[in-house]
């Protein structure tokens, strides 16, 4: 049994000890905050994207960093998971990446005040969360990245489909799709899917008559 005088010696290193701990945490911590926030690349368009986003009230529905309504995606790696391409796509016209779909109104934003959206959401997801939320659900990169991929490619269809395992897991997996489908079909599925199959969950995506024909000639070289 420790006498009184040991009793209170070990008190006091104890207490020292955890609130020396403490102070180097809470340094640690301070250090640290500058970076994890990425607070270096507020920018100005930033800065009109956050203002943008809380005007809108766009976290009625969606939720960012946790926070918010949880009746649309979670959008804190949105651009992680989407591209730029598609976001700006869908903040320009909602009903007409999702036609009958879609619940998101059409707000008409300006193409600069896309921008500005497009730049907070990019912010924010480099924001350091220390793992929040989990990182999107992608196929292993296991693979080389695909050569001779048209840039459109990479920007609108590896968000939901792989290829020789790079990209996402959402839609099918690409392999092999020009031995299943024609030239001709991959041409109308990707200005419709809609019309091509009617309960198709694929976005008809912005695509021009150029990006229809580069995908579509690079889907078709994809054979088993």
């Amino acid at each position: 049994m420790l006498s009184k005088s040991a009793a209170k010696a070990f008190h006091l290193v104890g207490t020292a000890l955890c609130g020396g701990a403490f102070i180097l945490l809470t340094l640690d911590t301070i250090k640290r905050v500058p970076a994890q926030t990425n607070a270096i690349e507020i920018t100005e368009s930033v800065k009109r994207g956050k203002h943008l986003w809380d005007t809108s009230n766009c976290m009625g529905c969606h939720t960012l960093m946790g926070e918010g309504a949880y009746y649309a995606p979670e959008l804190t790696k949105v651009v992680e998971r989407r591209g730029e391409a598609f976001i700006k796509s869908m903040l320009k016209d909602p009903e007409k990446m999702f036609p009958g779909e879609r619940k998101m109104q059409n707000y008409k934003f300006s193409d600069e005040q896309i921008a500005d959206l497009y730049a907070f959401l990019q912010w924010i997801g480099k924001v350091d969360l220390n793992g929040f939320p989990p990182k999107p659900d992608l196929a292993p990169q296991s693979a080389a990245p695909v050569a001779n991929a048209p840039a459109v490619f990479t920007q609108m269809c590896t968000a939901c489909h792989s290829l020789k395992g790079n990209g996402g897991n959402v839609g099918p997996a690409l392999d092999g799709i020009g031995s299943r489908r024609t030239a001709e079909y991959i041409t109308e599925w990707l200005k419709d899917p809609v019309a091509v199959k009617a309960d198709s969950k694929m976005a008809k995506m912005p695509l021009s008559e150029s990006d229809i024909s580069e995908l579509t000639l690079f889907l078709a070289e994809q054979k088993n």
